[in-house]
C-alpha cells in the first residue's frame, strides 16, 4: 500500500487524498475530500458524465448544508490509498466545490482511520 501507515489494521489518510476512478477508457487520478459528516460518497455530476459513469441504479433522499435533494446514484470502483472499492456515490453539482469527489461512511468504514494532520 505505498505509503501509507497501518493502524490496527486499517490504512491512516488524510483529509483530502488522491483516489483513482476506472471507467471505460481506463483511470483517473482525482483529488477527494474525506468527509466523515457524510453517510454517502459523492461524484461531481459533470466529471460523471464525461467518464461516462453509470447507469443509475436508485436515487436517495440527501440532506445537506444546501437542503434537501432527491440525488441519482451510481455505482463506481475506485482505488483509494492503494485499497480497490467498488461502491455507491451520489450524484451532485460539486462544480462550485474545491473536490469533485467526497468519500464518505459508506466507503471509510472499510477499513480507514483519518489523521487531520496528513
Amino acid at each position: 500500500m505505498g505509503g501509507y501507515r497501518i493502524l490496527g489494521g486499517k490504512v491512516v489518510i488524510g483529509l483530502a487524498e488522491k483516489v483513482n476512478i476506472d471507467y471505460s477508457n481506463g483511470k483517473k487520478a482525482v483529488i477527494a475530500k474525506i468527509d466523515t459528516g457524510a453517510t454517502k460518497s459523492s461524484i461531481d455530476t459533470n466529471l460523471a458524465a464525461e467518464l461516462r459513469l453509470g447507469p443509475v441504479i436508485k436515487s436517495k433522499l440527501v440532506k445537506s448544508a444546501h437542503g434537501s435533494k432527491l440525488r441519482p446514484i451510481i455505482e463506481a470502483s475506485i482505488e483509494l490509498a492503494g485499497k480497490r472499492i467498488k461502491s455507491e456515490f451520489t450524484l451532485a453539482d460539486r462544480a462550485h466545490m474545491k473536490y469533485r469527489i467526497l468519500i464518505g461512511q459508506n466507503i471509510l468504514k472499510d477499513g480507514f482511520l483519518i489523521d487531520p494532520t496528513k
